[in-house]
């Protein structure tokens, strides 16, 4: 991997591809030195991103059914594939959140290329499109050590829970429907909660097909909220952010009250947060994977009490 500041800048080829949605061309950017005749590297369209997530599930991900729809319109231009004689072989996602914050995710390389220097290209070609934001990811443990020669830092780690969740006797807090006039109360919530505005996410997130979102109000404010949606496997909850473990453990039994008895749930906790492992470990999940949350530099201040659970590996 290449050392901050040594990320080569992205250009213009005299090559073009077509942007399959749009019919407009779509610029390709230079991949670095030592890599084959024919590779190129490209913003994806929607419907090779959706190629990727096959990917991302292959791997056992476990990505949500949406997903897609959801994280790409977020940044359009922060998808990236390779294609190598045309042929669709890797990603990367580099999704700009505000002009001081980015999160990278989607690092893959289709198994049948791997081996050949493609990811490392892809991402030479994608990452100044954080121009000087600090970059965050999750690493997979393996790569932790890669990404720390790439100039990340390990923040914290994260830990994949899993299981047919408990049901409580009573429950904990009262809680409600999100609905589209509480929009700006849980996006304030949130930036709380995450180091940059994402309001245009969350209008997306909170209303998406199959997607459950509720929220603790608490004397007139929003003190809590969290959302569900179907995966590959079961179902994530993500985000879940509260003022209080009550509020969070009333959140929780919210989402998953709909839910079959075989129905089984993933969530990812920072490992820091010992009343969110509590909660989760109160209805019936257990550990299951983790991973480790990296930073190029620092990032906004949040209230790191309140995430009970990270709204995704993908994209932070």
């Amino acid at each position: 991997m290449t050392s901050p500041g040594e990320f080569p800048r992205p250009h213009t080829s005299t090559e073009a591809a077509t942007d399959a949605t749009t019919g407009a061309p779509a610029a390709t950017l230079t991949a670095g030195p030592d890599v084959p005749a024919g590779f190129t590297v490209r913003p994806a369209t929607s419907d090779e991103w959706r190629r990727v997530a096959e990917w991302a599930a292959a791997e056992n991900w476990n990505p949500g059914l949406g997903d897609v729809d959801c994280f790409h319109a977020t940044d359009p231009d922060g998808f990236f594939v390779g294609h190598l004689d045309g042929q669709l072989v890797s990603s990367v996602s580099v999704v700009d959140y505000s002009p001081d914050y980015a999160f990278l995710g989607y690092y893959l390389v289709h198994p049948d290329f791997r081996g050949r220097g493609l990811g490392l290209a892809t991402w030479r070609a994608a990452v100044p499109h954080a121009g000087d934001r600090t970059i965050g990811l999750d690493a997979v443990p393996a790569q932790e050590d890669t990404y720390r020669r790439s100039g990340f830092s390990t923040a914290y780690r994260t830990t994949r829970y899993r299981g047919r969740p408990v049901r409580p006797g009573t429950p904990a807090a009262p809680v409600v429907p999100v609905t589209a006039d509480r929009l700006d109360e849980i996006a304030a919530y949130d930036r709380q909660c995450f180091p940059a505005d994402r309001r245009p996410f969350l209008a997306r997130w909170l209303t998406a097909a199959g997607h459950h979102a509720y929220a603790q109000v608490r004397d007139g404010r929003v003190a809590g909220y969290g959302v569900i949606r179907p995966a590959r496997d079961g179902y994530r909850v993500g985000p879940l952010f509260a003022d209080t473990s009550r509020g969070a453990e009333a959140v929780f039994d919210a989402l998953t009250s709909h839910l079959g008895p075989q129905d089984e749930v993933h969530l990812d906790i920072p490992d820091p947060h010992h009343s969110a492992r509590s909660l989760a470990l109160s209805r019936g999940l257990a550990p299951d994977s983790h991973t480790m949350r990296m930073y190029t530099g620092p990032v906004a201040p949040v209230r790191p009490e309140r995430g009970y659970a990270v709204t995704s590996l993908e994209l932070g």
